[in-house]
């Protein structure tokens, strides 16, 4: 069943609110458990930590920052 306009805002709202924080920490832990790695190790960690942590939410933030295609016209 695919989601509604409103409950895909929210649910953005509510992954950009929680995710990002644990995404935050979550790469930072890992890059510690390498003990500082080369710099352009560390900036491959960070950007494939975040492209998997993204990849799952893809068609929830799909079209988000559009009008709501279910609302009514204004005249």
């Amino acid at each position: 069943m695919a989601l509604s306009y409103k409950a895909r805002r929210r649910w953005s709202l509510v992954i950009l609110l929680v995710g990002l924080p644990a995404y935050i920490v979550t790469a930072v832990t890992i890059v510690n458990w390498l003990e500082r790695p080369p710099l352009v190790v560390e900036l491959f960690v960070y950007i494939a930590l975040g492209v998997v942590w993204a990849f799952p939410f893809k068609s929830v933030f799909r079209g988000i920052g559009q009008a709501d295609p279910d609302a009514q016209p204004k005249d």
